[in-house]
Order: structure tokens, then sequence, then C-alpha cells
């Protein structure tokens, strides 16, 4: 028959710190599906939870496991193969209880693979809560040279397919952001439905058992809607955060087109410059070449005047000692 599912229930997943060994990591944001499951042709147990694609356990039970509880609404077991330790967090005792009697786990928890109370071991199951990256800027670089204004226009190109898919992602974040806020407004309508008729049930005197049982069951459902909530108001405000990024970046690209524009105009009253220094070189050049050849000119002259005037000295010489 091959592996079957025994039965499910959903709960808040955790891990307990491998540094620490004493504080819990959420590795859900949300309540999700744990399932448990027999392998009758290797007689084996094992339980298994999806957080969409990812794995979060894949533990196999063995005679000794047990799984304890450590609250209410919190249990734990400890997987020496996975080197870990698991905890599940329910929204009710009942779901615990049942959970306890399903997973027939074997052996007790020894206190050396976690560390502290109680109260310091059992994490609050709805608590959801995320990091986010902050964004980053890069100085770029700003020349009035023609080889950086080729790299600018690199940038430039890089930033226009960059800001299109920011605006194909804002576009679809809107959307999202106007659908989420329909549906906050249905779950807000829907728990003050829910109130009014808890008021209404605790009126009726005459039905006091079952009004305190439907009053808790709509409790539990008011709070499961009060979490879908908060979720969806951290999601929109994830959006937010979003769009004022790309604000940000569009800002950006319009500033670095607008040095670029500018850099261009500087670039073509240098390439103006240096056009009119070169004819200027070449004229100079020219006066150059020429007063050259008219000073060599002048030197030819004036060694033949020399020449002259040497023969004239000896001449006037000559005559003087003949005198």
């Amino acid at each position: 028959m091959g592996e079957q599912p025994i039965f499910s229930t959903r709960a808040h997943v955790f891990q307990i710190d491998p540094n620490t060994k004493k504080n819990w990591v959420p590795t859900s944001k949300h309540a999700v599906t744990v399932s448990y499951f027999y392998d009758s042709t290797r007689n084996v147990y094992r339980i298994i939870s999806l957080d969409g694609s990812k794995a979060i356990i894949n533990s196999t039970i063995t005679p000794n496991m047990t799984f304890t509880k450590t609250s209410q609404k919190f249990g734990q077991w400890a997987d020496s193969r996975a080197n870990t330790v698991y905890g599940l967090g329910f929204s009710s005792e009942h779901h615990l209880s049942k959970e306890s009697a399903g997973g027939d786990l074997q052996s007790p928890l020894t206190p050396e693979s976690i560390n502290g109370t109680d109260d310091e071991r059992t994490p609050d199951v709805t608590q959801n809560s995320e990091p986010r990256p902050e964004p980053t800027q890069n100085a770029l670089p700003f020349s009035h040279s023609s080889a950086i204004s080729k790299h600018w226009e690199a940038e430039l190109a890089t930033l226009k397919g960059n800001n299109a898919k920011l605006t194909a992602a804002l576009l679809e974040s809107t959307a999202n952001v106007k659908q989420w806020k329909q549906q906050l407004a249905a779950y807000q309508e829907e728990a003050e439905r829910l109130h009014k008729r808890v008021t209404e049930l605790e009126c009726v005197s005459s039905q006091a058992n079952a009004v305190h049982s439907h009053k808790t069951e709509l409790n539990q459902t008011i709070q499961e809607l009060e979490e879908t909530l908060k979720v969806k108001e951290e999601e929109i405000e994830r959006l937010k955060q979003e769009i004022d990024n790309a604000r940000e970046l569009q800002e950006q690209r319009d500033s670095l087109t607008q040095k670029l524009q500018e850099v261009e105009i500087r670039n073509k009253d240098l390439e103006g410059q240096l056009s009119d220094l070169e004819q200027r070189l070449e004229k100079s050049q020219n006066e150059q070449e020429a007063f050259r050849n008219n000073l060599k000119t002048l030197l030819e002259i004036l060694d033949g005047k020399i020449f002259e005037l040497t023969e004239l000295r000896d001449n006037l010489a000559k005559l003087l000692e003949r005198s």
C-alpha cells in the first residue's frame, strides 16, 4: 500500500535555535498543515509539513521519541536524525490534545535538548514579523570627458530597463493593494457582524451552554480573522515601501538623465574649444615656421655681409701697410 495519511491538523511550526538551544525560531509565517503518514510496508510513521514548496518538517518517528506538552497550546519533540527540536503552536488546547494522541511518539525529551523553563521555550504563535532589507544607493561618478559620457549612457539604458520593470511591478502592487483593501474591509465587516452575533447570543440566557460554545467558536474565528487582517496590513506596508523605493529610483533616473544632458552640452562646448585651439595651434606653428625661414635667410645674409666686411678689412689693412 505504501505511505498513507493518518490525519492532518494546522499549527505554527518552530525549531529550536541551534546556537542557544533555548530560543524558538519560527519556520512558518502563519499556521500551516501538519500531516501524519504511516508506511505499512516499512512500519514507519512520519510527520510532514510544507510551507508552499518548502518542507519545514520531515521527521521520521522512532521508538525513543515523545511529544511533550509544555503549555496549553504548545508541544514539542526532539528529532536526533535531523539534529533539532520541533515545536508546534495551536490555536486551542483541543487541537494540542488531538496532536498528542495522534502523534504517538515514544520517549521523553531530555533536558539537554532544550535549556530553560517552559515559559522560555514556548513562543507566541501569533507573532509574525519579518525583517526587510533597506534599499541601498550607489554613488555614481561624474566626469566631463566623452568616455564617461558613454558610461553614463550605458548606465541610463540599464536604469531605463529597471524603471520599466519597476513600473510594471508598481502597477501590479497597486492592483494588489486595492484588492487587499477590499478583502480587509470584508474581514472587518465580518468581524463586526460576529461581534454583534456574540452580543446577541450572550443576551439569550435560556441557552447559556450553547451560547458559550458558540461564543468560543466565534471568538476563535474572530481571532483568525484578526491575524489575517494583521498579515494583510503588514503586506500593505511592505508594498507601500516598495512603491516609495520605486519613486525614489524614478527620481534618481530623472536626475541622472539631467546630468547626462549637462555632460553632453559640456562635451560639445569642449569639442568646440578643442577645435578652436587646434586651429590656433596650427596657425601658430605656421607662423613659427615662417619666422624660422625668415631668420635663416637673415642669418645667411648676415654671414655674407660679415664675409664682405672681413675682405674689406683685409684690403684696408693691406693698403695701410703699403702706405
